[in-house]
């Protein structure tokens, strides 16, 4: 009787499980839409209680493809990162919104603690730097909103959590508040070299340490099953990744010097590293994964509005998908002068320009719809450029290829504006949900269901190539039409991270 893993992905806009047999193919899938409010300018949030409707929804969806009786072997999540919310440990009654990494509704608090000694104190602990994208000013504004947290917090009734740990507190019947090293290293109050929650960040952006969960491996055994489908009464919680890092494990990528792009309502890229490095070109360090207390570092660049920029630019058009902006970008006649910047959250990495806003320019009575709709898919590859880059900064090496997932690389005009405006080959892994892919085979591998090393094998054999074809000169003028254009943008914005 066969097996399977539950890899649940807690994304932005969807919330999907996969059922994989022990070779990681993928038997069964269910999406389910997560709603998303914007109660104002720069403000992003959801429900907790809606993002667990849909889990449960999506899990039910699953399961039911399968042949009776289902067996599940364990079960991996992957979770949209940085996003954050209170709850009360006795009842799971959640306080005030989910507040997800685009919402700026902190800023004021960030730059209130913005001093060269504190971004070093910061930045020298977790490797991010200071920006209301990370949780941990999340959770301050979130206790000043709801003062009854403090006398929650006195009795040890109150939890604080990254999607990962709800969705883990919920599966569990509420017996387990924990996350793990990955997830932990992005909330700015975690020491990624002492890998415990840091008593000076947690004064610092007044969260009571009490209330933060227990830090694990990322195949760590967290707890089972409990009340949500009979199939998954008792298994295991064997797996917990953010969904960049997920992507990263998913792409079989265990050793430094290739590197991974996730394009989904944001971008993450990410790299693996033999020691933590420590950016001077505005990424991150963080923790990959950590497996048997051996930590893996990463080198990695978060872009605010990605995939995103292209629906948004489809909507303001009256265009009915992105699909409609792509077959319109491809009768675009080139003007090289025409781009769009899509500081739409602000600008991440490089340049982490938070109230930075967005901008089209170089426009003229000859521009047309589709050159309008051929700048939004650029930008899109544009800021990719922008972070790989960096990395070879920071690295200090050429970087061969990059290695791509995430549902726009199905976009085949996007990927050919990326190899082109890269100069590098783009390796398209066709695996679409890697992510929940990622955490599956890291939880059925330490269930002991999966062969890891077989999976990496398959995947290796699994890889679409695309190759650039625009003349380097080209290239060149497109790029520095596109970084005039986001000067233009720095310059105007009200507020600045200052790198050396």
């Amino acid at each position: 009787m066969s097996a399977f893993v539950l890899a649940i992905d807690q994304g932005t806009t969807n919330t999907k499980a996969l059922a994989l047999d022990s070779d990681g193919r993928i038997v069964a899938r269910h999406s389910v839409p997560t709603p998303i409010a914007y109660p104002r300018p720069g403000w992003v949030e959801q429900s907790g209680d809606e993002i667990w409707s849909a889990t449960t929804a999506a899990i039910d969806g699953c399961l039911s493809a399968l042949p009776e009786p289902v067996i599940i072997a364990a079960i991996g999540i992957s979770n949209q990162r940085e996003t954050v919310l209170l709850w009360r440990r006795s009842t799971g009654e959640t306080i005030g919104p989910c507040v997800t990494w685009q919402c700026r509704r902190s800023s004021d608090r960030i730059d209130a603690l913005r001093t060269p000694a504190i971004e070093e104190a910061v930045e020298s602990k977790t490797g991010l730097g200071l920006d209301p994208l990370f949780p941990a000013a999340k959770i301050g504004w979130l206790m000043e909103a709801y003062p009854e947290t403090r006398s929650l917090s006195d009795r040890h009734d109150l939890c604080a959590g990254t999607v990962d740990s709800w969705l883990l507190f919920k599966l569990t019947g509420g017996a387990i508040h924990a996350t793990d090293a990955g997830n932990a290293s992005r909330t700015e109050l975690f020491d990624i070299y002492e890998q415990a929650w840091s008593d000076e960040l947690c004064s610092l952006f007044g969260v009571p340490k009490s209330i933060l969960p227990r830090v694990e491996d990322s195949n760590a055994k967290f707890g089972v099953g409990r009340t949500v489908h009979r199939a998954i009464e008792g298994v295991p919680v064997h797996a917990i990744m953010g969904d960049s890092h997920a992507a990263l494990f998913g792409h079989g990528i265990r050793s430094p010097g290739a590197v991974k792009a996730t394009y989904g309502t944001g971008s993450s890229l990410m790299t693996l590293t033999e020691t933590p490095i420590r950016s001077r070109s505005g990424l991150s360090t963080t923790v990959a994964w950590r497996r048997s207390r051996i930590v893996s570092y990463a080198l990695e660049g978060n872009i605010s509005v990605s995939a995103q920029a292209a629906a948004w630019m489809a909507d303001l058009m009256g265009l009915p998908d992105v699909a409609a902006l792509t077959e319109l970008a491809s009768g675009a006649t080139g003007d090289v002068n025409v781009c769009f910047v899509p500081a739409l959250a602000g600008l991440g990495a490089p340049y982490w320009k938070d109230r930075a806003l967005a901008a089209l320019t170089g426009m003229s009575l000859a521009t047309s719809r589709s050159d309008v709709a051929r700048a939004a898919l650029e930008a899109i590859a544009l800021q990719i450029c922008d972070v790989f880059g960096a990395m070879e900064r920071d690295l200090g090496a050429r970087l061969a290829r990059l290695c791509v997932d995430g549902g726009a690389t199905q976009n085949d005009l996007l990927m050919q504006f990326q190899a082109d405006l890269l100069g590098r080959p783009v390796q398209r892994l066709k695996v679409l949900e890697l992510s929940a892919f990622g955490a599956g085979v890291l939880a059925g591998a330490a269930s002991g269901l999966m062969d890891e090393a077989g999976i990496e094998a398959m995947l290796n054999g699994a890889n679409e190539e695309i190759n650039p074809r625009l003349d380097p000169s080209a290239r060149q003028v497109k790029i520095g039409v596109w970084n005039a254009a986001v000067d233009a943008v720095i310059v105007g914005a009200k507020s600045s991270r200052r790198h050396s």
